[in-house]
């Protein structure tokens, strides 16, 4: 994630593309209110008519979780982890926890060992390395990260994904974890052999150290900005960089018999991955230059390599013509390719759509409420329903800060967080958010294989400030599950129409997000006349034959 202090910024027919701005408002914050629970809509669900598979819904260690993990008390701890992974059910049948199926841990490059001689100000943004020289490695360091990696895999979490943003410090340029040097990776020349030694090593050791085996490998993070800042470690990288170094670390990985796939992109937001970005001419159109079907640059063909492309949803937002129509050409671009998946691999709210969309605006103010849930779970249904994507990952899972950027946070009881670099560095209060349950709404239910299908009544990219409803089935199991997000002032009443198959006892059973409740499970309603709260986000599980 990129934070800076001036915050400036489906799977559609590509004829489509742009058609939706006649729909939808630039500015739009009113909520169609023409509805009522009184006239009961169609909600036709198309069992037979699949479109993606789902993949996982993830969040991100970075950077809290490494002094929380290493010396909060056990219990809190633990409570967190629960939050965020588990997937049992209180006496009274409600998640304990979200359920994430992916967890992003940060490899760090070294710039803790630094100290105050990393440039990084904030004690909390610098990460420990496992190597100082790539000959010796410490696998006690990042021992909090290592604890909530362990944490998840015990309750149950499917993948675990590494990324950095820097190279380790000893092979970089500067000799530090963000770069002084434009546009290019910020490596010495001729070490990328090194830096995939690195790599294998690293993922090598934690798996024979730690029992801790990571499927992903994400070596390059928005490469589209500079990180020639203070702020956090990071390092731009060109499409050559990328496709250089991939190159170099797929056959490393597969002669350490390691089975990670690597996943490209990480594009500081959608537009680099479908389009040429002006000044940026070498760090976008990142979709044609890694999987085009004509592309001198394809990676598909290695052995290690993961046929996805990952975008983050920052800054694409708003308004929310933008919202759909990006969404909308990356999934075009994405079809051209065929057989390769698109994640959004990060988001929190930086872009500033004003108070009156979301109170306190972007970025900074920490909200734990309603108001960023719902525009959250907008972003996601957006992000699957138009854009397509099978997973859909949110940033820091764990926030010390005043700032929209946590699923949790945590605080001292008297502010909101930030202070000095001892803010809640051994212990604090928990704090879940709306959010964290909003984003549940999906994760707990919607699990790695299942399959979305067509609801033919609902076009989500004209019903973002309505109801965006998508829809999964397991073919498996026989599961159901409804995702709807009620962005309006008013409850809308519907029925469903279920083809393809039929629902057991016409019933579903709700889940619900609201002012009040935090995935709430309530009593079962009749599929042929249930309703869907106003600001509300609320999964509805059924059984079909």
């Amino acid at each position: 994630m990129r934070i800076i202090n001036n915050k400036k910024v489906s799977l559609l027919c590509a004829g489509l593309l742009f058609a939706n701005a006649l729909f939808v408002s630039c500015d739009s914050e009113k909520s169609d209110d023409s509805g009522s629970e009184n006239s009961i809509a169609e909600l036709s669900v198309n069992l037979d008519m699949n479109l993606q598979t789902m993949e996982s819904f993830g969040a991100s260690d970075a950077w809290q979780c490494n002094f929380i993990g290493k010396n909060w008390p056990s219990d809190k701890r633990n409570k967190m982890a629960d939050l965020l992974f588990s997937r049992e059910l209180d006496a009274d049948g409600n998640p304990k926890g979200i359920g994430l199926s992916l967890w992003r841990f940060n490899l760090g490059a070294g710039s803790a060992e630094q100290g105050d001689a990393s440039d990084i100000t904030d004690e909390w943004r610098r990460t420990e390395c496992f190597t100082t020289n790539g000959v010796a490695y410490d696998m006690n360091k990042q021992a909090g990260q290592v604890w909530f990696m362990k944490a998840a895999k015990e309750r149950g979490v499917e993948k675990l994904l590494a990324f950095t943003n820097s190279a380790p410090v000893y092979l970089t340029q500067n000799g530090k974890a963000h770069a002084s040097i434009k546009e290019f990776y910020n490596l010495k020349e001729g070490k990328m052999p090194e830096l995939a030694d690195f790599w294998a090593t690293s993922l090598d050791k934690l798996k024979t150290e730690h029992g801790l085996t990571i499927d992903y490998v994400s070596p390059f993070n928005e490469p589209q900005y500079e990180w020639d800042g203070s702020g956090q470690e990071g390092s731009p990288a060109t499409n050559t960089n990328i496709y250089s170094f991939v190159n170099v670390l797929s056959p490393k990985l597969e002669s350490k018999g390691l089975t990670a796939q690597i996943v490209v992109g990480e594009a500081g937001s959608y537009e680099s991955l479908y389009k040429t970005v002006s000044g940026k001419e070498s760090r976008s159109n990142q979709i044609d230059y890694f999987f085009g079907a004509n592309s001198a640059k394809k990676i598909s063909g290695l052995s290690n390599v993961k046929k996805t492309i990952s975008g983050h949803s920052y800054w694409q937002a708003w308004p929310l013509s933008e919202l759909v129509s990006s969404r909308q050409q990356a999934a075009s671009r994405i079809q051209s390719t065929g057989g390769v998946s698109l994640w959004s691999s990060e988001y929190c709210v930086l872009e500033n759509p004003g108070t009156s969309e979301l109170p306190g605006g972007g970025g900074a103010g920490r909200d734990l409420g309603m108001s960023l849930a719902l525009w959250t779970a907008r972003i996601i249904s957006t992000d699957i329903a138009v854009g397509g994507v099978t997973s859909w990952q949110w940033w820091t899972a764990i926030s010390r800060g005043d700032y929209k950027d946590g699923l949790i946070h945590v605080d001292d009881n008297a502010s909101n967080g930030a202070g000095d670099s001892n803010y809640c560095k051994n212990d604090g209060y928990i704090r879940d958010s709306k959010t964290l349950w909003a984003l549940g709404n999906f994760s707990f239910f919607v699990k790695p294989g299942m399959v979305r299908v067509q609801i033919p009544t609902i076009d989500n990219a004209t019903s973002v400030n309505d109801v965006m409803v998508t829809a999964y089935k397991d073919a498996a199991t026989k599961k159901l599950v409804v995702v709807a997000v009620n962005i309006g002032k008013s409850a809308k009443a519907y029925k469903l129409n279920l083809a393809g198959g039929a629902l057991a006892d016409n019933k579903l059973t709700p889940y619900t997000t609201s002012e009040t409740l935090s995935l709430k499970k309530g009593v079962a309603v009749d599929a042929s006349n249930f309703v869907i709260p106003a600001k509300s986000i609320v999964t509805y599980v059924g059984s079909y034959k």
